[in-house]
């Protein structure tokens, strides 16, 4: 289990997770032209195993490890539904730096490929210190990778992680827990709200350590005019049993 102290910017963590000879799997071969076009097609991407179940066991346990978060929220008190999470503080536990620093540099070409599709002039750099620096510089400075934890009756309202005047378009939820086993119900929904038309709804099934790449505000979808923005949200659906536990990677830092 991870410790509870926190010094000098350290932190003693299981090797499950430490380990830099333990990388998530695929994280160096992730096929950028496949996903880019699921994302184009759907608003979303599934990646299995990108996490392997003692990566998903330790980073679940770790949520009892108050030292290593920021702060926590009840989604409730705030009307965003019915369960929990918590935001890690900096600096992140491995693997969540290294998904972050390491899936950040395809996304960002995907990303600036939407930009060019919808006319935005904005580009984002290579790497993820560097974007890092800008968020920075715009105020956003806490970090927003989070684990969230649902149980029976539990559910996420549709929302979209925003944070600031600096939004990376792109976003992942790794599911850590066993559909079926450690939970039932609790499918991860996103709706596409398109121009003039009824918003569509999508289910995306997930196993343990399975990711999803999915936008976080708009995208752009050919039709047969032209290219069009469509707005995403996404949530959770109610739990009927059980334990959920998901880790939500989100690329820009917040206010």
């Amino acid at each position: 289990m991870f410790a509870a102290q926190v010094s000098g910017g350290e932190r003693s963590v299981p090797p499950a997770i430490r380990g830099r000879n333990r990388r998530c799997r695929l994280i160096t071969g992730l096929d950028g032209a496949k996903v880019e076009a699921a994302l184009n097609a759907e608003g979303c991407a599934r990646i299995p195993g990108l996490l392997s179940d003692q990566q998903c066991d330790s980073l679940t346990r770790c949520y009892a490890e108050d030292a290593l978060f920021r702060s926590r929220v009840n989604m409730a008190s705030h009307g965003f539904g019915a369960g929990e999470y918590k935001y890690f503080a900096y600096p992140l536990p491995d693997p969540v730096a290294e998904l972050r620093t390491r899936l950040y540099p395809p996304l960002a070409q995907i990303a600036n490929n939407w930009n060019r599709m919808l006319g935005v002039d904005n580009r984002y750099p290579d790497s993820h210190a560097a974007y890092l620096k800008i968020c920075h510089a715009s105020g956003q400075t806490r970090p927003t990778p989070l684990v969230l934890k649902y149980g029976a009756g539990d559910y996420n309202c549709l929302h979209q992680d925003i944070y600031g005047d600096q939004v990376f378009p792109l976003q992942l939820a790794i599911l850590l827990s066993q559909p079926d086993r450690d939970f039932t119900g609790g499918e991860f929904v996103m709706t596409e709200q398109r121009p003039r038309m009824q918003s569509r709804a999508e289910v995306v099934s997930l196993n343990k350590g399975d990711a999803v790449l999915f936008a976080v505000n708009v995208r752009p979808r050919q039709g047969s005019r032209g290219v069009y923005r469509v707005k995403m949200r996404h949530g959770v659906s109610r739990l009927r049993s059980g334990e959920r536990y998901t880790l939500g990677l989100i690329f820009h830092d917040a206010v």
